[in-house]
């Protein structure tokens, strides 16, 4: 089983405010996503650019994964971001708007040229129609290992936006279905998939609804806009402690003598197939990555 990291939040930060990221330091995000893109005005990009490298290099976050979103390669700033933000050796640089997998090819052949360490990976932005009607094409960018993509994010009000989609009904009608295209894909290529941000942030009824719509859906975790809803995404797209326990029983159970030739066995009244205990496998360690995370 390769690496499990927690991304069940992913807390989106502006690179352009130094008190912010200074708070990030003792926020219990899995994820500080310090963004370039849409959280800096035109006027600070430069200086948000500088500042967040200094920052990243620094290593102020201790054991949460940092990821840096850098404008659009084909806006003013990208390449500028790229080159200045690669050497710093974040966790991963998200790309937005990726809307095929070239873009992808591209990155990844800079980065080595920028002398990007190898444990920064990529993250592609899934936010547009393109990217919808090429998402297989996009997530199975990550056999090539040079693109180093490994997470797929979705951008709900982008693709509203260009798709003039309504977001206002309640379980996203009309978003359902390509976010489950996205989830098959990230699947298919196994790479993460991270679900988008909810605009109304202090409608927490609301909020903790979408985030158990996206668990339910396939989603690793929720990209976020404010701290405060750092625990319900935490503890919503974490394991619950029943299903650690029965992880571990169905793990338990399969290793007895008598069933481990077996490929199915009953268990708590029901039937289960090696398949579900390859499951309680990737539970447990999911579990056991969170609470490394804490201590």
């Amino acid at each position: 089983m390769t690496e499990i990291r927690p991304r069940r939040s992913v807390l989106a930060m502006p690179g352009s405010n130094p008190r912010v990221l200074e708070k990030a330091r003792g926020l219990p995000t899995d994820v500080v996503m310090i963004d370039l893109e849409d959280g800096v005005a035109p006027e600070m990009k430069a200086e948000g650019r500088d500042a967040v490298a200094a920052t990243v290099a620094s290593r102020p976050y201790g054991r949460r994964e940092v990821v840096v979103r850098i404008n659009g390669l084909d806006t003013p700033w990208g390449e500028a971001d790229l080159a200045r933000i690669a050497p710093a050796g974040p966790d991963a640089i998200v790309i937005p708007k990726v809307s095929g997998p070239d873009a992808l090819v591209a990155v990844g052949s800079r980065l080595r040229r920028l002398g990007a360490p190898d444990h920064t990976r990529v993250w592609a932005m899934i936010e547009t129609p393109l990217a919808i009607l090429h998402i297989a094409e996009i997530a199975s960018a990550a056999r090539d290992v040079d693109t180093r993509l490994s997470c797929l994010l979705v951008g709900p009000n982008d693709l509203a936006k260009s798709s003039r989609v309504r977001l206002g009904m309640p379980g996203r009608p009309a978003l359902m279905p390509w976010l489950m295209n996205v989830v098959m894909a990230a699947r298919a290529y196994e790479v993460d998939v991270i679900d988008g941000i909810y605009n109304a942030f202090r409608d927490e009824s609301g909020f903790r609804a979408e985030c158990e719509q996206g668990r339910d859906s396939g989603f690793d975790g929720k990209m976020l806009i404010h701290p405060g809803q750092i625990a319900t995404a935490n503890e919503l797209f974490g394991p619950s402690e029943a299903e650690i326990e029965e992880a571990r029983a169905i793990i338990a159970v399969f290793a007895e003598p008598e069933n481990r030739t077996r490929g199915a066995i009953a268990f708590r009244g029901r039937m289960i197939e090696r398949l579900h205990a390859v499951e309680a496998s990737r539970i447990v360690a999911l579990a056991d990555a969170i609470a490394a995370r804490a201590a």
